[in-house]
């Protein structure tokens, strides 16, 4: 059984010192692809590199809405010319999106996220999307500038919001959520949707598993959010993964 991590941010600090001990781990749990979202200007040099070193790793290039305040002027120019020399090994443009809670202003993060869309339906590139607390303002804008795909990475929400990116081409990130009993409305609506419409997905180092909390999660963690959905769904895990791989190799270009 097969799985791929479709959003793992495996370049940071946390898996440096024994990167390929962690794949290695990973790849033994079933776990054979994942990708690594772009969320500064100083990952765009480095991501086609480490994806040279390792067989099964892929990267998005993107300015996450964290990152925004650190960007230099010329940050659009720096990203158009880092997706024009692209590797064969990025799939997507992101992580982008929109964050309440961030610091910077909202009409930033907005310009800042439509700026990308653009660049997005220019390279014909899905995008990984990070959403806090804005899915109503980033559907709008997916409206405006539509896209060939993408994933709205950790999904957290109601039926109604999973059925509106859906219906805009937009996967859902399945992630640790899931895990947790409480998030009641997120796993109704993921045990709804259309088998299709999802993703596998750890966020790691972040969103830690219910029963890990305080712990850096890891891509080898991705077969207990299956186990997670599979429950969920009342399926074997087993008969879930052909089709999750299906989703991903078509959303991502690789079949």
């Amino acid at each position: 059984m097969r799985m791929t991590d479709s959003h793992c941010h495996f370049d940071f600090d946390v898996f440096s010192a024994q990167r390929a001990q962690h794949w290695q781990q990973a790849q033994q749990l079933g776990v054979h692809r994942l990708v690594i979202p772009g969320v500064a200007e100083n990952q765009w040099l480095h991501l086609p590199e480490l994806c040279e070193q390792y067989s099964g790793l892929y990267y998005g290039l993107g300015l996450h809405p964290w990152w925004l305040a650190h960007a230099t002027a010329h940050w659009q120019g720096r990203l158009r010319n880092a997706l024009k020399k692209k590797s064969v090994h990025c799939v997507a443009l992101g992580e982008i999106g929109l964050d309440q809670s961030c610091s910077v202003r909202a009409e930033q993060q907005e310009a800042a996220l439509v700026a990308q869309l653009k660049l997005a339906n220019e390279f014909a590139l899905p995008v990984l999307l990070h959403s806090h607390k804005t899915h109503d303002r980033i559907l709008k804008w997916l409206r405006r500038y539509p896209v060939v795909g993408g994933v709205i990475h950790g999904f957290s929400g109601s039926l109604q919001e999973a059925e509106a990116f859906w219906a805009l081409g937009i996967h859902l990130g399945v992630g640790g959520t899931i895990t947790y009993p409480r998030a009641n409305k997120t796993r109704q609506a993921i045990a709804a949707m259309p088998l299709e419409s999802l993703v596998l997905e750890t966020d790691a180092p972040d969103m830690p598993l219910s029963g890990f909390q305080g712990q850096d999660n890891h891509p080898a963690q991705l077969p207990l959010v299956l186990d997670a959905l599979a429950e969920l769904r009342e399926r074997d895990p087993a008969t879930l993964a052909p089709q999750l791989e299906q989703n991903v190799a078509t959303l991502f270009g690789w079949c």
